[in-house]
């Protein structure tokens, strides 16, 4: 007996992507979308695509994705963001998959993710293996304020059709995401007491760090094969690093005054 698939989206703000993503789970059961405070043409495009949308104040992006999963009905769920694509591939193999009992509870999806239009082959961003298509209360996110990740203790199978990711179309977008993410992930270190307020825990934190992310991706993982977008990439994640270490640094201080 065919199993029928919910596809939970999260969004706020997402008029550039979200008609894509859409159109590509134009096929499923149902789509439900949880939005925090839209006030771009998100919601109106969400209905021209016949999603369920639900408001939702921002909680933290695990939170946000559990919201979002708890009001699909379907016997299986696919997680996706809203700058993501399913691929025909991909659709074929979920279809082909949820046509009979599947062997496993859970699946992890490739992603093909695509910095300034160019896919990322290299330096450790593919096939960069997610898992976001399981059976409905077979898992759930950890709800981090950041970087959530699906918590899942069985077995689980992979699929091989890509997972699209448009992730950063340009350098604006990406370092304004860098520098909010940089925001959010220096507190969960600071929570964590990984301020670096010593000075060899400092320069280790916002120097070497960085210097050692950078040489691992673009050299040991050949991310300089993919050419000018790949340094740029590497290069700015490394600043990534950086500026986390040092915004957690100046939030251990502020805390001490």
């Amino acid at each position: 007996m065919r199993k029928t698939l919910s596809v939970a989206i999260i969004t706020r703000n997402e008029e550039a992507n979200l008609a894509r993503t859409l159109r590509s789970v134009s096929w499923a059961d149902e789509v439900v979308l949880a939005d925090s405070g839209s006030t771009d043409a998100t919601l109106a495009i969400a209905r021209d695509h016949n999603a369920t949308i639900y408001e939702e104040a921002w909680r933290g992006f695990g939170v946000q994705k559990n919201f979002a999963l708890a009001q699909c009905s379907g016997d299986w769920l696919l997680s996706l963001d809203a700058d993501e694509e399913v691929s025909p591939e991909l659709q074929r193999e979920i279809q082909a998959l949820l046509s009979e009992e599947p062997e496993y509870k859970a699946y992890s999806l490739p992603r093909r993710n695509l910095f300034l239009g160019r896919w990322m082959r290299h330096g450790g961003y593919y096939p960069d293996r997610k898992l976001r298509l399981f059976e409905r209360g077979a898992a759930r996110f950890e709800e981090r304020v950041v970087h959530e990740t699906v918590s899942y203790s069985g077995p689980c199978g992979q699929l091989k059709g890509d997972l699209i990711h448009h992730a950063y179309p340009d350098l604006e977008g990406y370092l304004e995401h860098m520098n909010r993410y940089s925001t959010l992930g220096a507190g969960a270190a600071h929570i964590r007491g990984s301020s670096g307020q010593g000075l060899l825990s400092f320069l280790g934190n916002t120097v070497l760090n960085p210097a050692a992310t950078f040489i691992y991706n673009y050299g040991l993982r050949l991310g300089f094969l993919d050419g000018r977008e790949g340094l740029l990439l590497h290069l700015y994640h490394s600043t990534y690093v950086s500026w986390k270490y040092a915004k957690a640094w100046q939030l251990g201080n502020s805390k001490r005054d």
